[in-house]
């Protein structure tokens, strides 16, 4: 059950026993309907605004409440309908009948919630206070608990955003986050893992990074994300190859066997409250410095690493804009990581154009193939940034010497070992799986010749998402046009796909609008 502070009606028959559990006796009780409404992570809970219950407790819009069922209970915000539900019903979306586990036609009881008392530290935060690592605990809590609204959350993810935690607030926040999920432990002295800050198309290097690392005999049990504000992340692109939505149990099995996985984190409770957080930031389109800090290092501890590098690419239309801004990310998340007892390594790189040729889940993962099968025509930045990230890790770990780490991460790669170990994760986690580019094509022509100068990251990742990735796994682009190519008139730029007509219709609109800032040309 969860944790709901509420106050009962006076109406209804409650007790308390002994050791402090209240007992429910039914109040205020409706029967669920279920509306089969998607509100993603929120609880709603849907009432007539006739509703006896809405006029005698004076529930209106918006309003929290709890809804008990048995044992159980969840904190819904109140939806006042005309004619979705009939009277004496209620109407609870598909997370509500979820985390309440309960079905239609069942009773469920509605009470009065209590201010959550931890919002008082946002609202702290709001006015530019700094918070205590206590105050960051029991917002971290009650956010896992399920007790923030959509508004609250985003209140707390505004209140943070930009630079507004100072290191002890972000190293609070990071171990706010780890206390409250699972832990893993491996009995290993070295545990690794990578991450890049994203901000750059493509750029899948994960998936070669691991496979390299795990067959030199290394342990990088590898959990990621969904895409955030990207066209995929690299639990999307994993998910066109093999399964990732691993069991705790089920993860530990494939990494004490093949060294590695591929994981998709939000499927382990790794940092819950994260994955709430980043749900909350994807809709904002916000990434906040010091919540990305806390994010990433509580998922890496969380999951028992011990070595991690980190990949902060720059560049004009990337996340991080300026060496200077680089520079002081890369030392937060060094001095985090001591905080937090993991030893963190950072690496500034090129982030002036999208790595790889793919943007969006099918398409990356198709890159990474062409790299770890040695294909003639694989994209030869993606191979070397992940021969460059491999070779820090191998270093750290002290599988081999300083500077001997590239040469060590190409013999692995190039010789196919890297490959095998790729197959072999996949299929210790079920399947590997073709990956499939959506069936609608555009192909986008240069309609004049010149060389290639600038190329806008943020416009070529969004162009990528209304065509529908990652939520149709095989749409997204196609780029054939880096930086210094020279092209001429009729010149294939780059192919946008797409799983229907209508979304690709609505990207080549956005292209033809935002072309020329896009892909820019020198005479």
């Amino acid at each position: 059950m969860e944790n709901a502070p509420s106050t009962i009606p006076k109406s209804g028959s409650i007790h308390h026993a002994g050791n402090g559990a209240a007992e429910h006796v039914p109040f205020n009780s409706l029967k669920v309907r279920a509306v089969h409404i998607d509100t993603y992570r929120e609880n709603i809970i849907y009432m007539r605004a006739d509703c006896h219950i809405c006029k005698s407790e004076g529930f209106s819009a918006l309003t929290r409440i709890v809804v008990y069922y048995g044992e159980r209970s969840i904190i819904a915000t109140l939806n006042v309908v005309s004619d979705l539900v009939g009277h004496g019903e209620a109407g609870l979306s598909n997370e509500a009948l979820r985390r309440l586990q309960v079905q239609e036609d069942c009773m469920i009881q509605v009470g009065h919630l209590k201010p959550v008392e931890s919002f008082k530290f946002v609202r702290s935060k709001m006015y530019g206070h700094a918070l205590e690592s206590t105050a960051f605990e029991a917002i971290v809590d009650d956010i896992a608990e399920g007790r923030y609204s959509n508004v609250e959350l985003a209140t707390f993810i505004t209140a943070c955003s930009g630079k507004n935690l100072n290191d002890e607030e972000i190293v609070s926040l990071t171990r706010a986050m780890i206390k409250k999920g699972e832990k893993l432990y491996w009995n290993k002295p070295i545990v690794l893992d990578k991450h890049c800050i994203g901000g750059l198309p493509g750029n899948r290097t994960t998936p070669i990074v691991v496979s390299i690392v795990a067959a030199a005999g290394l342990t990088i049990p590898k959990t990621s994300s969904r895409a955030i504000t990207s066209p995929a992340g690299t639990a999307d692109t994993m998910e066109t190859l093999t399964r990732v939505d691993l069991t705790l149990s089920e993860m530990r099995k494939v990494v004490e066997k093949e060294g590695g996985c591929f994981a998709w984190g939000g499927a382990m409770q790794l940092s819950p409250a994260d994955d709430v957080i980043i749900s909350i930031e994807k809709a904002l389109d916000i990434d906040s410095e010091g919540q990305m800090i806390a994010s990433v290092l509580s998922k890496k501890a969380a999951a028992g690493s011990t070595h991690v590098v980190i990949d902060i690419p720059v560049g004009a239309t990337a996340k991080v804009r300026s060496e200077e801004d680089a520079r002081n990310i890369a030392t937060r998340f060094e001095t985090v990581g001591q905080a937090i007892g993991l030893q963190v390594k950072t690496v500034i790189t090129d982030g002036s154009q999208p790595v790889g040729v793919g943007i969006g889940p099918a398409l990356e993962a198709l890159d990474v193939l062409a790299v770890l099968k040695n294909d003639q025509y694989a994209p030869g930045n993606l191979k070397q940034r992940a021969l460059n990230l491999a070779a820090h890790l191998l270093e750290m770990s002290g599988h081999c010497d300083e500077g001997e780490g590239l040469r060590q991460a190409t013999r692995l790669l190039e010789s196919g070992k890297a490959f095998e170990k790729f197959r072999a994760i996949c299929r210790a986690q079920g399947s590997l799986r073709e990956p499939m580019r959506a069936q609608f094509r555009y192909d986008w022509m240069s309609d004049r010749g010149g060389r290639v100068e600038k190329i806008d990251n943020r416009l070529l990742a969004r162009l990528a998402k209304l065509a529908g990735a990652p939520r149709s796994p095989g749409a997204g682009v196609h780029f054939y046009a880096p930086l210094g190519t020279v092209v001429n008139r009729r010149d294939l730029l780059l192919s946008v796909y797409a799983d229907s007509g209508g979304e690709l219709d609505y990207a080549k609109e956005f292209l033809r609008s935002v072309a020329p800032e896009l892909l820019a040309l020198s005479e």
